[in-house]
């Protein structure tokens, strides 16, 4: 097995002094240039592992590293990706948000829109630069949002349930795009989602997480299928099934202590 290139060390957190913990000796490793998908029932903490790696959030107990370095804080060789789209500013068309990052680290004009171009030519939005935020569907301002991200050249994009207001058609194709610049970039990247089927398409190993409070790591599945993956192989049922099987035995415990 190669070297962890992120790794959370028995991380413990809570949002207030007084309250349970969210995460409970929480201990990952994930290697360079993987697909991680973390999966769990609503509420077991998946978003705060994210926001930890991100530096948005700081553990109460124990450490997170990327390449043996602590992390203190946000920084740019971790950038994220949003569920929703409220962060891409309104004023500008897609390709000055893509570039946006470009102009705050003082790159000359023409550099940073030949970058964001390119981008944007990747994500599958040729012809679309000129348009506002406000013009474009949902599906559309996601991939303004990858765009954005690979135009930075970050090492690890973490992206919290991108797709999760998407059509399901939309979600699909989007799903079955980020696979494939995925394959192209190689970034590593940590993905939040509630969807076995995204995972399976998406992962290269799958962390499912038991339910809250305290959570932590139950058991990680290794996706060997081949890439490109399809919904209606018989391998891909069986990752399917095996994974739901995990996952409806922590969303019953989370369920039952609902009803207690």
């Amino acid at each position: 097995m190669a070297a962890s290139y992120i790794a959370f060390d028995g991380v413990a957190f809570a949002y207030r002094d007084e309250a349970a913990p969210v995460l409970s000796d929480f201990s990952l490793e994930v290697r360079r240039e993987e697909f991680f998908l973390l999966l769990g029932p609503s509420g077991c903490g998946k978003t705060t592992v994210l926001n930890l790696l991100a530096g948005f959030e700081r553990p109460r107990a124990g450490r997170v590293t990327v390449a043996g370095r602590p992390i203190a804080g946000p920084g740019p060789d971790r950038l994220v990706v949003f569920q929703g789209d409220d962060s891409l500013l309104g004023w500008l068309s897609a390709i000055e948000n893509v570039e946006f990052g470009l102009l705050l680290q003082g790159l000359p004009r023409a550099e940073r829109r030949a970058r964001a171009a390119r981008a944007l030519t990747m994500v599958g939005l040729d012809g679309q630069d000129g348009k506002y935020p406000g013009e474009l569907s949902g599906g559309m301002k996601q991939r303004v949002q990858i765009a954005r991200a690979l135009v930075c050249d970050a090492d690890i994009l973490l992206m919290d349930e991108p797709f999760a207001a998407l059509d399901a058609q939309t979600r699909a194709v989007l799903q079955d795009e980020l696979a494939r610049i995925w394959t192209e970039t190689r970034r590593t990247a940590l993905f939040i989602t509630h969807d076995i089927a995204e995972a399976i398409i998406l992962g290269d190993r799958i962390g499912i997480m038991r339910a809250g409070p305290g959570s932590a790591i139950k058991e990680i599945i290794v996706n060997d299928l081949p890439r490109p993956r399809h919904r209606g192989d018989a391998e891909f049922a069986a990752t399917y099934a095996r994974i739901e099987g995990i996952v409806s035995e922590e969303v019953t415990r989370t369920l039952r202590r609902a009803s207690t």
